[in-house]
């Protein structure tokens, strides 16, 4: 397994955009931005979906992804990472919204909850820099 650098966790407190990739039933590609958050003390990648998402879809068939993201203040410094979705949950998926909201947004998340929200946790294990 590997970890996230050290002098990478500023980019989990900026307003970092990654990109998540998903393999489809069929194996294809599927690449969607998301609002990123890390757990520092278990070494995660999280982000929050809705439970009618292909994204969620494609995991629950296989929990491989990629993600890439880049540095929004220095666009040459960018973080990769493969890994595998180890949790999904519902708990405390709404609060966790409202927080990544208040960063990207500055204010709770403003769009009405069509299904459910899920947290997906991501292990690395690989990660380029």
């Amino acid at each position: 397994m590997a970890s996230i650098p050290e002098e990478f966790h500023d980019l989990f407190e900026k307003r970092t955009f990654a990109h998540v990739a998903t393999l489809t039933d069929d194996h294809d590609p599927h690449v969607t931005p998301v609002w990123i958050d890390y757990d520092v003390d278990d070494d995660r990648l999280l982000f929050n979906t809705e439970r009618d998402r292909r994204k969620l879809r494609n995991i629950e068939s296989n929990a491989s992804v990629g993600l890439s993201m880049i540095d929004p203040d220095d666009p040459y410094r960018y973080l990769s990472v493969i890994g595998t979705v180890d949790e999904t949950t519902t708990e405390h998926a709404r609060e966790h919204i409202d927080e990544l909201s208040r960063r990207y947004l500055d204010d709770d998340y403003p769009h009405p909850i069509e299904s459910e929200r899920v947290i997906v946790r991501i292990r690395p294990d690989e990660v380029i820099v």
